[in-house]
């Protein structure tokens, strides 16, 4: 089955992210392989001209969206809609857009949005599963989860609830892709259809290449509590003997992070970077840091850092115990432990074969797993998947074999 048209929906966020960068790649990767990509996208700067109650009705049911992407559809006919970031503006009517117009429809799980009111299963500095499982998780709503806003809370609980209900999780998506097995794990046991569930990692676009290594550590990510901020500076300034430490991001600890510079002159913050300085930075580092508190389904910077031969210092926990192999092609450490940190660090940086092996660990795992050709026939294997499940929905012949988990690994 060739794959020729796909239309790619997205939900910038306000503040850019690893999403927005993993949609971009997507989609040009997929031109340069000779598909005809088209986009439509919506942008969060819009909600802060919305009253509670629209923000509601647009989160859980945008007709405007409804009735725009028909007309897309219908004059396009791509043959897959791919769906990643839907929340708040696109909303769910855009799965039933492309149902209507009986085109395959594929949802990239980027977080767990579907289970968790703030789509990071983190409360109060720690992790929360209070809502996992459940139909109705009001307790999201109570404790505002969402922006710190009962109202913004809501509206997303009622629209996973009311979906829920009308079944469109289980019925109007075809296929989904979760980023790593554990995120799969996690949607299982929140009520997602296993069988619907791919795992395919996400890739970079182009290549970073491998580069020489340098004598400072670098974090790459948003400034935030969940990303494991403090833990990162409290590490450098609590421990002697470090290397040097780059800071690329911005966010709402972006204060701390320049109250650590003016006390720690061997931490440099560098704010937000284009994508061609972060590559420049992947290469010259000595390490990559991912400090995260939380479950995080599939950093981008994990793969620009391993394609760019960088071994990596990760927080034992979620994903990252899956994708960081400790020992190969980086070292773990227990979440929210600056001591445990700065004592890898330490380790990493004054053994350089070591440090050299790992970062070649790295590469080859790049090249095995997450390059763009094998994301590439991935993804195509899960868009010939959805269109068969699409038929079959409509009445026509094939029969997709084994289930979704035997097939992702």
């Amino acid at each position: 089955m060739s794959i020729e048209r796909v239309l790619l929906v997205h939900n910038f966020y306000q503040m850019p992210g690893g999403e927005d960068r993993v949609f971009a790649t997507e989609a040009e990767m997929l031109r340069q392989r000779g598909l005809q990509v088209s986009e439509y996208i919506m942008h969060n700067d819009r909600i802060s001209t919305f009253s509670p109650l629209q923000m509601m009705q647009q989160t859980v049911w945008n007709s405007t969206v409804y009735y725009e992407l028909r007309q897309r559809i219908q004059s396009l006919r791509p043959q897959v809609v791919h769906f990643h970031n839907t929340f708040p503006l696109v909303s769910p009517a855009g799965y039933y857009a492309a149902r209507e117009e009986g085109v395959a429809v594929v949802q990239t799980l980027h977080n767990y949005r579907l289970l968790c009111v703030n789509a990071m299963f983190f409360r109060e500095g720690a992790i929360c599963e209070s809502c996992l499982g459940k139909a109705l998780p009001l307790e999201g709503v109570l404790r505002a989860c969402y922006r710190g806003s009962h109202a913004a809370s809501l509206a997303a609980v009622t629209t996973t609830a009311i979906h829920r209900m009308l079944g469109t999780w289980d019925r109007v998506i075809d296929r989904y892709i979760a980023l790593s097995e554990f995120a799969r794990s996690k949607f299982v046991e929140g009520g997602l259809p296993a069988d619907k569930i791919w795992v395919k990692p996400n890739t970079i676009h182009p290549d970073y290449g491998v580069g020489t290594g340098g004598e400072y550590a670098l974090y790459v990510g948003r400034l935030s509590a969940e990303k494991g901020v403090t833990t990162l500076l409290q590490a450098w300034q609590e421990h002697d003997g470090l290397p040097p430490l780059k800071i690329v991001g911005d966010g709402p600890e972006a204060a701390l992070v320049a109250e650590a510079v003016e006390r720690r002159p061997s931490i440099e913050w560098l704010g937000r970077q284009p994508k061609e300085e972060i590559a420049r930075l992947m290469r010259g580092a000595k390490m990559l840091l991912l400090p995260s508190l939380v479950y995080e389904n599939f950093p981008a910077t994990l793969v620009e850092a391993y394609s760019s031969g960088l071994p990596i210092i990760a927080s034992d926990i979620g994903s990252l115990r899956e994708l960081v192999g400790s020992g190969t092609t980086g070292l773990l450490f227990a979440p929210g432990d600056p001591t445990g940190l700065a004592t890898e660090v330490r380790r990493l940086a004054q053994n350089g074969p070591f440090r050299d092996a790992m970062g070649q660990q790295a590469r080859d795992m790049f090249e095995r797993q997450f390059s763009e050709d094998v994301n590439y026939n991935r993804l195509m294997m899960i868009y010939r998947e959805a269109i068969t499940a699409s038929a079959q929905e409509k009445g026509c012949t094939g029969e997709p074999s084994g289930t979704a988990h035997e097939r992702s690994e």
